[in-house]
């Protein structure tokens, strides 16, 4: 089954569940609907999804960039082993920036050439009393779709910057990981405050060890990438081994000189999941999607359905938001301690949608009558602004409202 499958698949099962609740009349039209197999085989396994919502990304659907020949993704064990790409030979730098003027004050560098790196046992001891988790998802700038949603585990960053002993000279770091010999580095930076110091509410940036309660494999980014949440994932560095402090104040990051703004905050915007290419007419169908939750939160999510050549002159409608699913997928029965944007209290979100997070969605579109119509989402963020404002610039995130053609059949 392919990945696209898999993904439908996923939603069909969270709509289902969705239009069971409306009342038997939207369970008729849902049955009716092209996202509904009609063969038993089709709708036993429908009712089996339907007990599952696939909020967090499974592995083996968990895109990874990397760069490289061969990139850190397609290594052997042993080749990752070698690179220090394994628990048992991994190792994290801290320094001072060697061109930095003047250069940043370290008592306690954490140097690899003296033995002074963090090691995973290192790092396992730092856990046992500094360990948090959340979820987030992850997205590229340039790129329209989440490539994942997971729960992250790991330390906060600051406890291993204040293992170097930052003294004087410090405004920003900048960190990579592992780059093979042919390959240019790829890096990016954070200012120092926002490694030390949350504001009430705010997650940490920290080194991640575990994605959806298991320690991150090799191939995906392990076995210690960098979690900055709130940002895109540019800024959340796979197979990290080097952080350098510096005095310098730019953010000399490498998505900076490919023509991208490196700060921009993660945007809130719908994309469909199930969106058909043609209905019957005059039958209601079903429509499903997720809505990344962004900086300014999410209040609602709505669709369109417009005649060709009208598109404008179409009312937006209202779509549901889907409330937390029972199980949260992604390989994981049962959330491990308790997230930060969990009451532990409860064990519930605290806020839902939850922000950095997606969102579920689902409609029932009326009947339309024949013709070729342009079917379009988007949200309302939790300030009232509707997508792709505030932020429709491009280079600071992919939000532009997604449209794709509809034919109504007679």
């Amino acid at each position: 089954m392919s990945e696209t499958d898999l993904l439908l698949q996923e939603h069909i099962a969270v709509t289902r569940r969705f239009f069971v609740g409306i009342s038997p009349a939207g369970m008729m039209a849902w049955r009716g609907s092209p996202a509904m197999a009609s063969d038993a085989a089709s709708d036993s396994l429908l009712e089996k999804a339907a007990s599952q919502l696939e909020f967090l990304t499974p592995p083996s659907r968990i895109k990874v960039m990397g760069r490289g020949n061969p990139p850190p993704s397609q290594l052997s064990p042993e080749q990752l082993r070698a690179a220090g790409l394994a628990p048992e030979t991994w190792f994290l730098e801290v320094l001072a920036d060697a061109e930095s003027t003047p250069k940043p004050e370290l008592t306690r560098p954490l140097a690899r050439e003296s033995g002074g790196a963090l090691t995973w046992q290192g790092l396992m001891t730092l856990a046992e009393k500094h360990a948090v988790r959340y979820m987030h998802v992850c997205t590229c700038t340039n790129v329209a779709d989440p490539f994942h949603t997971c729960l992250w585990e790991g330390v906060p960053l600051r406890e291993a910057i204040w293992m170097a002993g930052p003294k004087a000279n410090i405004r920003r770091a900048y960190y990579w990981g592992y780059t093979t010999p042919d390959s240019a580095r790829f890096q990016s930076s954070l200012s120092l405050d926002r490694i030390l110091e949350d504001p009430p509410g705010e997650l940490p940036v920290i080194l991640a060890y575990k994605m959806n309660g298991r320690e991150i494999p090799g191939p995906l980014g392990g076995p210690v990438r960098l979690i900055v949440p709130g940002v895109y994932g540019n800024r959340s560095i796979k197979w990290l081994q080097h952080i350098a402090l510096t005095n310098d104040f730019r953010a000399n990051d490498s998505y900076a000189e490919m023509n991208n703004d490196v700060e921009s905050g993660l945007k809130t915007f719908a994309r469909f999941i199930q969106a058909p290419a043609e209905v019957p007419a005059a039958k209601p169908w079903a429509l499903t999607g997720l809505a990344q939750v962004g900086s300014s939160g999410l209040s609602q999510v709505q669709y369109r359905v417009a005649q060709a050549g009208a598109v404008e002159e179409a009312p937006w409608r209202q779509a549901t938001i889907l409330p937390p699913p029972k199980d949260w997928g992604g390989g994981v029965t049962t959330l491990p301690a308790v997230p930060l944007q969990f009451d532990p209290s409860t064990g519930q979100a605290r806020s839902w949608p939850m922000r950095y997070a997606i969102a579920h969605w689902a409609a029932l579109v009326p009947g339309l009558q024949p013709g070729k119509y342009a079917l379009s989402c988007r949200t309302i963020d939790a300030n009232g602004a509707a997508q792709p404002m505030p932020r429709p610039l491009p280079k600071t995130g992919v939000n532009a409202i997604q449209s794709v053609p509809l034919v109504v059949r007679a």
